[in-house]
């Protein structure tokens, strides 16, 4: 099985264009996914932010809710 028939491609964001999505939409209704290491999540994280390094991601995709837009960094 392939990781990537479970994501859908989209558009990459910028930081304003991602800055603007969180802050139209309620928290819970999307995915913030931190996929740094987590020395780097613990030195700096944005609010909410879920980690997921990126290492373990493809083990660890069935965490994240497929209904749920991701934010990914």
């Amino acid at each position: 099985m392939q990781w990537k028939q479970f994501i859908t491609p989209v558009a990459s964001l910028d930081a304003d264009a991602a800055r603007a999505f969180i802050g139209d939409h309620k928290e819970g209704t999307y995915t913030l996914l931190d996929v740094r290491q987590p020395g780097e999540y613990e030195k700096a994280r944005i609010p909410g932010a879920r980690l997921v390094p990126l290492p373990e991601l493809a083990d660890r995709l069935e965490e994240l809710d497929p209904d749920r837009p991701v934010i990914a960094y």
